[in-house]
């Protein structure tokens, strides 16, 4: 078994896989509006709710529940309503997309809290999809869906085995790939970013490995005017989705 917590993730799973929680427990005590309005909602899915008192529920889970605490089956927990995709579907999806895309890849993004940050931002940029490697990378947990405030439960997420080869079959769908590199010699808004695309960020500290950047079309980075080099991967990839957007919309 395992939680989902927190006022947004909660509610983003109650309304796109309302069936996959097997019982919603409340703070005892607690009857604000937003708690009040999340509870009507399940029972508007059906979804059984129990009151616990606070203490019980810090019991629960690591973070701040704020007062709603989901028990999922942990064979659902990923699987919240149609985005959990495999390579497959991505492809499919992309050969069918009537629109150029716009996808974040995550090469070794290990802290969940940062996987959760980038599906917030990939989520408001209007993303295609997230795609993460398999092994070696922050997965879908109870911590990532609470910093993504409801992302993790609708942007498409795709895990993939072979990152290199995805990138591949990427390029193949006319997908230009722009990888995120301290040492590139070109700023991102010297590129034009408005057909599809693939933006890789790398892993904290590390960046890209090796094989990912023998991957990527473009190498690119954003200027660093003080003395800090480089920004959390969370923050670097909200910025660049967005000089995408702002580039689309221009």
């Amino acid at each position: 078994m395992e939680v989902v917590y927190g006022i947004h993730a909660v509610d983003s799973l109650l309304r796109h896989n309302p069936k996959s929680i097997r019982v919603l427990r409340a703070q005892q005590g607690r009857e604000d509006k937003r708690l009040a309005g999340l509870l009507e909602l399940a029972r508007q899915q059906g979804v059984r709710v129990e009151r616990e008192p606070r203490r019980e529920l810090d019991q629960r889970v690591d973070g701040r529940h704020q007062g709603v605490v989901a028990e999922v089956a942990a064979s659902d927990t990923g699987a919240s309503g149609d985005n959990l995709w495999d390579e497959a579907r991505l492809l499919r999806e992309l050969d069918t997309l009537g629109a150029p895309a716009l996808l974040l890849v995550l090469d070794g993004v290990t802290d969940p809290h940062n996987l959760g940050a980038c599906l917030r931002s990939a989520d408001a940029a209007g993303a295609t999809a997230v795609i993460v490697p398999k092994d070696k990378a922050a997965d879908l947990n109870p911590t990532s869906r609470k910093v993504a405030c409801g992302a993790a439960e609708v942007v498409p997420f795709v895990r993939v085995t072979n990152l290199a080869r995805t990138l591949e079959a990427l390029k193949e769908r006319g997908v230009w790939i722009y990888g995120t590199a301290g040492e590139a010699e070109e700023h991102i808004y010297a590129r034009d970013l408005t057909g599809s695309l693939a933006l890789v960020m790398g892993a904290e500290g590390k960046g890209l490995r090796r094989l990912t950047r023998e991957h990527c079309d473009f190498l690119i980075k954003l200027p660093m005017a003080g003395s800090v080099s480089s920004l959390n991967v969370s923050v670097a990839t909200g910025i660049c989705l967005f000089e995408v957007v702002r580039q689309r919309c221009g």
